[in-house]
């Protein structure tokens, strides 16, 4: 998030911040005592010229939640065991979600379909999934599964994705984190369609599924949050200080859409996100 000095606007005399809608009256006002308040709360906020474009804004906002995540979730292992990796898929060997236990079998899809035209023409290629931010399991070893008592042998449990055996090579995803500077047009649904085909094409246990966003709007958010049955939830960066900015804006209307979203657990904190990542 950053400051620029004025935005070109006859209803809106101030600066205008870089996660706000330049022609939503509504959205610059939020954006604006969102970053009010986190300057007064000790946060810096960086002033420039000009706009960072749109594709930087939003791959500096995926590497500040992945570096959250990754400071966050690990802290966990107490109440979640287990051997946790925390990642972006553009900074690993992980090109897509084939290379976890639920949907390795993607990739023999995708092997199948390579120089079969009819093929790719039934099958196109949505059943591909990157998601920005990915929680991976890795998988345990016979050891470290009978460490207290005997539990898996050559014949039971063999086949379980947790067990690391010849069947099993592969860590399993636990979650696929959506993160959305904003949510402009169409960008809020290639989330969801993103969460339903993880949800259509798994083999197994389905991984958390979670958006984080600094939009300010309650209806662009409302647009992705409200519903069930694709996304787990939307996570907000500041989302204390975004309902102080819309009680200021005395708008009845977005005032009454976010006590729906917050108030029914569909539009949280990102503090709470490590520890819903936990469940």
């Amino acid at each position: 998030m950053h400051r620029l000095k004025r935005v070109n606007s006859p209803a809106y005399d101030g600066p205008a911040y870089s996660n706000a809608d330049a022609s939503s009256l509504i959205s610059l006002n939020i954006a604006a005592s969102i970053a009010q308040q986190l300057e007064a709360a000790g946060h810096s906020i960086p002033e420039r010229e000009t706009k960072i474009a749109g594709q930087t804004a939003g791959r500096l906002f995926e590497e500040a939640v992945a570096e959250f995540v990754k400071r966050t979730f690990p802290a966990l292992r107490h109440i979640r065991p287990g051997r946790w990796g925390v990642g972006q898929l553009g900074n690993t060997s992980v090109t897509n979600v084939s290379h976890f236990a639920q949907y390795e079998h993607l990739e023999a899809l995708s092997k199948l379909k390579r120089g079969n035209p009819e093929l790719q023409a039934a099958l196109g290629n949505d059943y591909i999934v990157a998601p920005d931010v990915i929680v991976w399991r890795d998988q345990c070893d016979d050891e470290e599964i009978n460490a207290t008592e005997p539990i898996v042998d050559d014949v039971h449990g063999a086949r379980s994705a947790l067990r690391k055996s010849d069947l099993n090579t592969r860590p399993i995803l636990h979650a696929s984190i959506s993160a959305k500077f904003t949510m402009r047009s169409d960008r809020a649904q290639n989330s969801r369609t993103e969460a339903l085909n993880l949800i259509r094409n798994r083999k197994g246990h389905l991984p958390h599924i979670v958006v984080v966003t600094a939009e300010p709007s309650p209806s662009r958010l409302a647009s992705l949050a409200l519903g069930t049955g694709d996304i787990d939830c939307v996570y907000h960066f500041a989302l204390d200080e975004l309902e102080e900015a819309v009680e200021r804006t005395e708008n009845e209307v977005a005032q009454e859409l976010m006590a729906t979203l917050v108030v029914g657990k569909r539009l949280k904190d990102i503090s709470d996100l490590p520890l819903d990542l936990a469940v």
